[in-house]
């Protein structure tokens, strides 16, 4: 039992970490080489594309846009362009075409590079055809730029200290509630227990008195 408790636990962590890595927000210093749309069945992988622009009807498919990209280490990256809207992910993106011409605009070649920094969540994966959503886009002079994740530290400690709270909350009313009752109900059953032992010494000293009358007749 002890490998299947620490099995569920290890399957909780990895489901809650892939979920907090694919949500929580991330920063890619790439160069723009290109822009387009495609048309996309939206049955396809529809688990890992957002919904339709914002105030655009859902149809069986539809346009998307889309970031070329290639990364200071010279691998390539590309780039879904969608809004969010009032949905999950909460980023609340309803400018995707203006996200698009900002892309269209700092498109640059590799002997004139322009470096921007892309807000992204999302994985790519190119056997499944995922691609991360972009939800900004900032120019900066140089590719040796530090990027610390201030919005996902800040986030990640709010979520830690909500876990020690809950656990620290669920310790009181276990210790308040739960291993009184536990405890009274072993009392209880140890009761019971005593009970039935001399229940059954009494019943048995019956019947020896019994059986010694018949013997002792005979």
């Amino acid at each position: 039992m002890r490998y299947v408790k620490y099995s569920v636990i290890a399957v909780l962590i990895l489901v809650v970490a892939g979920f907090l890595h694919y949500t929580l927000p991330q920063r890619d210093i790439v160069r723009i080489v290109g822009v387009e749309n495609r048309r996309i069945d939206n049955a396809s992988n529809s688990l890992f594309w957002s919904q339709p622009d914002t105030g655009t009807q859902p149809g069986e498919t539809r346009d998307v846009r889309f970031i070329n990209t290639i990364r200071a280490d010279g691998d390539e990256m590309v780039y879904r362009n969608e809004d969010t809207g009032w949905g999950w992910p909460p980023y609340f993106k309803v400018n995707t075409s203006n996200l698009q011409t900002r892309a269209q605009d700092l498109i640059s070649t590799a002997a004139n590079p322009k470096w921007v920094v892309v807000r992204h969540y999302g994985w790519r994966n190119e056997f499944f055809s995922i691609y991360p959503n972009a939800v900004g886009l900032r120019q900066i002079d140089s590719p040796d730029v530090t990027l610390i994740p201030w919005l996902n530290i800040v986030i990640l400690s709010l979520l830690a200290a909500g876990v020690l709270w809950i656990r620290a909350l669920w310790r009181r009313f276990w210790r308040r509630m739960v291993a009184p009752a536990i405890d009274d109900a072993a009392d209880t059953w140890d009761r019971i227990d005593d009970s039935a032992d001399a229940a059954r010494d009494r019943a048995r000293g019956f019947w020896s008195r019994v059986r010694d009358f018949i013997a002792g007749r005979r």
